[in-house]
Order: structure tokens, then sequence, then C-alpha cells
């Protein structure tokens, strides 16, 4: 047993290099279970391009906690509700930093507040987001304009529909939560093609795909590529933050009278204590907020509305049932509204079991702050913290009955009809949990259920695959991506004036 544990030790020794040669002789025994390592790169030779399905493989060998190596860096991988609860319950504070990456830090300029460490100034910014602009007076000033982004996007519909055409989904729900993020960030409208509005949504979409990436070196240009886009991302923004000073200087009201974040953080500068720091790293608020908070909606929103109607299109008893509810609700002569949604229990079953079987981050990922004992393991500072939330929501049968079936009346039993994706419940944690929570979750699900109503209230989809069934396979990213975007043809199900 003592050779064991000398054994296990020495593993670690080899993880760090010679500067973590102490630290890793102290901790020898008691960090968790783990595979062999090779010198430099640890374990990188065992991890595929999907991290979530590479830890899964190795966690059947070394259980729900064990210990990873990417390069120098230790990181401990957990897939099981009591364990996760553990760790981010219990020691929510350690476990409070959010790891970063080369892309991130320079695309947010090294200081956006989704990464940044616990703080007077975190706080302010996190009080500033989560209050002025997604509390619930905000967000019910912006409905007009969702209400109006989500008929548009029903009114293209109808027309595909009427010429048989094909739609990219994917495509279609990038504009359309586009054109509701611009205005409530920056106050700008990102319809149509063409000059910003494309641009917009061209490095909305690079940003999200770069965020998603994992790389531990330059590996195919992936340096050279964000520099690229943070050149033109400073480019765009610069242009609107000095059209938006200019016209707050000749007292124009815009367009909305609601005011959007960039609004916001203009007002602050000066007037609080943040003042000067908000007016200084004014880009650096910007970057975060114009591609940090919807980045995170972006992905949750098309990734899930995308899987979800890939499911429902799939398995058509489901959809026939979920059309069932929205007739008996809300009917034919009428569009659904958000209004609606706490009365559609059907319809928010599918959503989260799309977010249990597809979760958008697939791997929630922590830092400790601090050495941290659970249990008879060690996590020194430093260490990051990997959940694995597709293992956890699509493997174990001790979780979830015939977790492989896309099952949304699992949600609607007497054992689970209580669970939500608000971080209560470890089972199910799309949206991450505590003070590193996503903010944007009440957007998100106020939206979500709304929008996929909508679009299976008023059509029916056919998807252009000889067998009609969508493949359902992810392309291999740190997230968990449709490996083919979403191409089906709406064919129309309720009269067009529907939305008069």
């Amino acid at each position: 047993m003592a050779l064991c544990m000398a054994l296990h030790g020495t593993l670690h020794v080899v993880y760090f290099g010679f500067g973590f040669v102490l630290k890793a002789i102290k901790n020898s025994g008691r960090l968790p279970p783990s595979p062999w390592a090779l010198l430099i790169v640890g374990h990188l030779h065992l991890l595929g391009p999907s991290l979530h399905h590479s830890f899964h493989k190795l966690s059947t060998c070394y259980g729900p906690l064990m210990s990873i190596c990417i390069g120098s860096v230790l990181g401990v991988v957990t897939s099981s509700p009591d364990v996760t609860k553990e760790r981010l319950k219990t020691n929510d504070v350690t476990f409070a930093a959010r790891n970063s990456s080369a892309a991130i830090e320079c695309l947010t300029y090294n200081s956006s507040f989704a990464f940044a460490p616990n703080g007077p100034y975190w706080l302010f910014m996190k009080k500033l987001t989560t209050v002025e602009l997604l509390g619930s007076r905000t967000l019910r000033q912006f409905l007009p304009i969702r209400t109006n982004k989500l008929h548009e996007l029903i009114r293209f519909l109808f027309e595909k529909s009427k010429s048989g055409e094909s739609v990219n989904i994917r495509d279609e729900l990038l504009k359309f939560t586009n054109n509701i993020i611009s205005p409530m960030m920056l106050s700008i409208r990102c319809s149509g093609k063409g000059g910003q509005a494309e641009e917009c949504r061209t490095l909305a979409r690079e940003v999200a795909e770069i965020f998603g990436e994992f790389k531990s070196f330059d590996i195919q240009g992936f340096h050279r590529r964000f520099k690229d886009i943070h050149r033109r991302f400073d480019s765009l923004l610069e242009n609107v933050i000095t059209n938006r000073e200019k016209l707050r200087k000749e007292k124009k009201e815009s367009e909305e009278k609601v005011k959007g974040l960039l609004d916001i953080l203009l007002d602050c500068s000066g007037e609080s204590e943040f003042g000067d720091q908000v007016s200084v790293h004014l880009f650096r608020n910007i970057p975060f907020l114009y591609f940090g908070f919807p980045h995170s909606w972006h992905r949750y929103f098309i990734h899930d509305v995308q899987w979800a109607l890939a499911e429902l299109i799939n398995h058509p008893m489901v959809l026939q049932k979920a059309q069932q509810e929205i007739d008996q609700v809300v009917g034919r002569n009428g569009p659904v509204q958000e209004s609606y949604v706490p009365h559609l229990p059907y319809i928010q079953a599918i959503i989260k079991e799309s977010f249990r079987i597809h979760p958008p981050i697939p791997l929630l990922n922590r830092r400790a702050l601090e050495d941290c004992k659970i249990g008879n393991y060690i996590s020194p500072k430093g260490t990051l913290l990997f959940v694995n939330l597709w293992s956890m929501g699509r493997v174990d049968p001790k979780i979830w009955k015939n977790p492989l079936e896309f099952q949304p009346e699992r949600f609607l039993s007497q054992s689970n009809s209580e669970i939500d994706v608000r971080g209560l419940h470890y089972q199910l944690l799309p949206f991450g949990i505590g003070r590193r929570g996503c903010p944007g979750l009440s957007l998100a699900m106020q939206e979500l259920p709304t929008t996929l109503a909508a679009m299976i209230q008023c059509f029916n989809f056919k998807v252009t695959s000889p067998d009609g069934v969508v493949d359902m396979s992810e392309r291999p990213q740190l997230s968990s991506p449709r490996a083919r975007d979403l191409m089906c043809v709406p064919v129309a199900r309720c009269p067009r004036n529907i939305l008069n």
C-alpha cells in the first residue's frame, strides 16, 4: 500500500515539472485517482477534441472524481451530482474563479467581468449587469423588442413555407438573437444584410467558436486567428462607441427609449466610486458585455432551440403532444407570448430534457483560489475543476432512468417535477451554479420556451435527408454544437394572419 501511495505521489511530481516538486511531494497520495501521465504533456495524449467525451471515458476507469493533468496544470474532474455539490456548494468561494484562455484574455482585454477575481469591482459590474441590464424591470421594458423580433422570425418562416424553401435554422436564430442583444448592449439594430449588421453577426459567430475551442499550443494558427478577430472587434466597437457618444452630445434620443448597457456605462463614468475605472476601461467592459454575456446567451439559445427542434422532428409523438398543449392553452388564432410560458409545462419539460442530453456547456470549469480539502483528497491552489455535465446528464442510469432516451415526461413525474435549471439541483446545471452562474439565465428561460413554442405552434418541419431523420452527431469541440446546422423546410400549420 505504501509503495502504491509513493508511486501515486511520484506521478504528480511528473505533472508539475521541477518548479512544483515540493508541492507535489507534499500532496502525494492525497490527490484523487488518475491515469498514468507523461513528462511535460501530462494527460494531453489521452484527450480528444471533445473533452467531455474524453473525461467520461476516463471516469469509467477512475471513478466520478479523478485527477487530470493538462500540460503542467493540475485538474480535477467530477461526474457525479453528489461530488459536484461538495465542490461547488460547500466550497463555492474557494472555486469562485474561472479558468481563462489566451483567446479570452485577448478579446476581453484581460479585464472581463466574467473572468475577473472576486472583489469590489467585480461586485460592482455584477450588480450593474444583473440589476440594470437583466433585472425584471429592464427585461419587461425590452419585451416589445423581443416580441417584434420573434414575429419577424415567424414571418420569415411563413415566406419560406410558401415557397417550399429549406431554412438554415442556426443562421436565422443567430440573426434573431443578435437583433435582441444589440439594442440591449449597444442601442444598435443588427437586422438586414451588409455593413455593421453583417459584421456584428460574423464576429459574434467567430467569437463563439474560438471561445469554445481548447488549445494549449498554437496549432493551426489559433493565436493568429484570435488576434485578427481582436483587431476587427476593436474597429467595430470604436465606431459604435464614437457614434453613441456623438449622439449623446447632440442630445438625440435613441430609437428605443430604454437605455442599453453602453448608455448605462457612459452614465456611470465619473458618477460612482468606480466611474474612473469604467471610463478608462470602457472597452474592457464592453467586450464581455457584448461578446461575453451575448456569447453565453447565443450559445444557450441557439444551441438548445436547434437541438430541441431536432429531437422533436425525430420524435413526432412528442412534437404532437407539445402542439396539442399549445393549441389548448394558446389556440391557433393568436401567437405564443412570454406570458403563456408558465402554462406550458410540457414545453418547459422539453427544454429541460434538451439541456439534459445536449448541455450547451458540457464542462463547467472553475479554478481553486486556495488549497481545498474535501474528504480524503486535497485540491491545491490553482487546481482546475471540471464538472462533466454531459456525463451526468446522459450516461448514469442511477441518476436518470433510460438516460439515452429523449423523454420530456420524466420532468413531469412526481420525483422530477421540482427539478429546475437555476442551480439548485445538481443533476441538471446547464447555467452553472453560484456566483459564477450565467447572468443571462432569466432572459434565456423567458425566450427559449417562447421561441420554441411559437415555432412549433405555426409550423411542422420537414428535413431534407432521404430518411426524414435528423443527424444528431456532435462537432468535436470543447462545447457540443451540432455537427451540421439544422436544415429543414417549414410547413405551415396555422394561418399567416395569426400575427395580426
